[in-house]
């Protein structure tokens, strides 16, 4: 069977991480994204200091034409899934982003991040503004840091998406959607329409617009 994989010139190979098939690597992000802090084991998590040298080796190696990035993500640590969401934007390779079941807080500018963004009509998308739980130094320092971080990702997300800056702001800080939450919930189709992801889609399209990329 390998040797006829190997005739048809098709190259199979699991990474830890990711696997690779017929020259598009699949990353995916899944459960929270662990930064700073180690999460507890049972919680399901993605370390992204095991993510980074993936995606610098998938630029890297000659053999791979194309990143494909899977999010089911609750999102996590806001510095740690935005320097993931830069790295990827900064590829020369395409990528293509897709989806599934969620793409939560941070999970967003991941979502975005590729050259050409899918979800499926099931898929949520949860906005809402930076937050963080402890103890906090109440000053007025704290809250503008905050706010800085808070425009760090706005802007990327608008950058790298066809939303319109001031719709999405309203989405984020909506009061009268989630009952002990600011924001607001989408599903696949609202993505869509309000610009923040390119299309509805699946698998197939995704991979679909990923060789024609490559081409």
């Amino acid at each position: 069977m390998a040797d006829e994989n190997k005739k048809n010139g098709e190259n199979n190979e699991e990474k830890d991480g990711g696997v690779t098939a017929g020259g598009i690597h699949c990353i995916s992000i899944i459960g929270q994204i662990e930064g700073h802090f180690v999460l507890d084991s049972t919680q399901k998590a993605t370390k992204y200091e095991h993510i980074i040298p993936l995606i610098c080796a998938v630029e890297e190696n000659d053999d791979i034409k194309g990143l494909l990035l899977i999010l089911n993500t609750m999102g996590g640590d806001v510095e740690a899934g935005l320097a993931l969401a830069e790295l990827i934007a900064s590829m020369k390779k395409p990528t293509v982003t897709l989806v599934l079941g969620g793409g939560h807080s941070i999970g967003v500018p991941l979502a975005v991040c590729g050259k050409r963004s899918f979800i499926v009509p099931s898929a949520t998308m949860t906005l809402h503004p930076v937050r963080t739980t402890g103890t906090i130094i109440g000053v007025p320092q704290t809250f503008y840091y905050f706010d800085k971080m808070q425009d760090r990702i706005v802007n990327f997300i608008c950058s790298h998406s066809n939303v319109d800056e001031q719709n999405f702001r309203n989405m984020m800080n909506n009061t009268s959607e989630l009952a002990n939450d600011v924001g607001t919930i989408i599903d696949g189709t609202e993505a869509v329409e309000c610009g923040l992801i390119d299309e509805v889609g699946g698998l197939k399209e995704a991979i679909s617009a990923l060789k024609e990329m490559i081409k």
